[in-house]
């Protein structure tokens, strides 16, 4: 089944939610920052991803420059970054849509409609 990470009050987020719900797509829903992913999760979909780490980051958001993760990120393991995103959903690029080894962050049309279309 299809998880899809968000949280309710962002706008980008509502926007994939009714388009997967428009294709009927089904998906389980969980907030990303009331029960952000695991650490453990986290660490498979970054290892397995030929994304760079920025991908999995917010890095339009308040946490993410409060934390000057900009500089910090370079330089940031895979471990380390699986931990700070586990601790605060917010770091997290949303929504983060999930099936197997398959994963998409952020909502663009054009993604969804190749990765999660029936």
């Amino acid at each position: 089944m299809k998880k899809f990470y968000c949280y309710s009050k962002c706008s980008t987020c509502k926007k994939a939610k009714k388009w997967l719900d428009t294709h009927g797509v089904q998906y389980d829903s969980q907030d990303l920052v009331e029960q952000p992913p695991a650490k453990e999760d986290l660490l498979k979909w970054m290892s397995n991803s030929s994304q760079p780490l920025r991908y999995f980051f917010n890095t339009s958001g308040q946490h993410y420059r409060q934390q000057n993760l900009k500089e910090k990120l370079p330089e940031m393991t895979v471990q380390q970054a699986a931990e700070l995103l586990s601790q605060d959903g917010k770091l997290i690029k949303r929504p983060l849509m999930v099936e197997g080894d398959k994963l998409t962050c952020g909502f663009k049309e054009e993604v969804y409609e190749k990765n999660w279309a029936k």
